[in-house]
């Protein structure tokens, strides 16, 4: 396992208990599906920070950084490759078909059926323009999926917002209920947000996160971190941590 580059797995990091378990429960299944060492650090709210954790690793030690991130933000593009120390960062979890593979099915759980109900994909918000195009790709492709229209909205920093999209929808066909598929990863404040924001604005049901409130995590979730971490390695010089002050990144 000590041959091979240390996956550091990092999450935005939340305060609520719940989604603290699901974000561990997502390292403990990556875990099982890679021989090398994983650690989980977190960019913010919660220990610990991507920082310490990579100025926690043997003098030498190689290891890749994998944004436990949905989109390509200020987060992925500035704050990981800061903290990293001069190694490398892998991409983003989406957009990705196993993102799509997750929607999709929480859609059918939820009782979606087509040309009955509307589709509106619920995402957290970036300033980040990529950000905001990556949300943008990943509902037109459930949108393909389900053979349906998805809209897709924000609950900060982007528009339209989640008020605005759903009841929208409930204006312009009150006879389709609304739908709104959770593009979060886990549960927290922004879930809980999303739950009352669609309800309010008229929304049927609103979905669980990507991670689901309890019970196994989704295989297509940690396969897609592992997946993160072996293209990182195939197709970067993985250099060991050498300094506490950051350097340029080889990737």
């Amino acid at each position: 396992m000590r041959d091979r580059p240390a996956l550091i797995a990092v999450s935005h990091g939340t305060a609520d208990p719940a989604g603290q378990e699901r974000i561990t429960a997502l390292a403990r299944a990556v875990r099982t599906r890679t021989p090398a060492e994983v650690l989980l650090a977190h960019v913010d709210v919660q220990s610990p920070p991507v920082g310490d954790v990579v100025a926690g690793l043997p003098r030498g030690r190689a290891a890749v950084v994998v944004p436990v991130l949905l989109s390509t933000g200020y987060h992925v593009k500035v704050d990981l490759r800061e903290a990293a120390g001069g190694l490398p960062v892998a991409g983003a979890l989406g957009p990705d078909e196993r993102l799509v593979d997750v929607l999709t099915r929480r859609a059918l759980d939820a009782g979606f059926v087509r040309g009955r109900h509307q589709v509106v994909l619920g995402a957290a918000g970036s300033t980040d323009a990529g950000a905001v195009a990556d949300c943008r790709a990943v509902a037109d492709r459930v949108a393909a999926r389900l053979r349906t229209d998805v809209a897709e909205a924000y609950l900060s920093a982007a528009r339209p917002d989640i008020t605005d999209a759903v009841g929208a929808a409930c204006r312009q066909d009150p006879d389709r209920p609304v739908l709104v598929l959770s593009y979060l990863l886990a549960p927290g404040y922004f879930q809980s947000r999303l739950v009352v924001e669609a309800a309010a604005a008229g929304a049927m049901v609103t979905t669980s996160p990507l991670l689901g409130e309890s019970g196994p995590v989704p295989e297509e979730l940690a396969d897609l971190v592992v997946n993160r971490y072996r293209a990182t390695v195939e197709g970067c010089s993985v250099p060991g941590r050498t300094a506490r002050r950051p350097t340029a990144s080889r990737c």
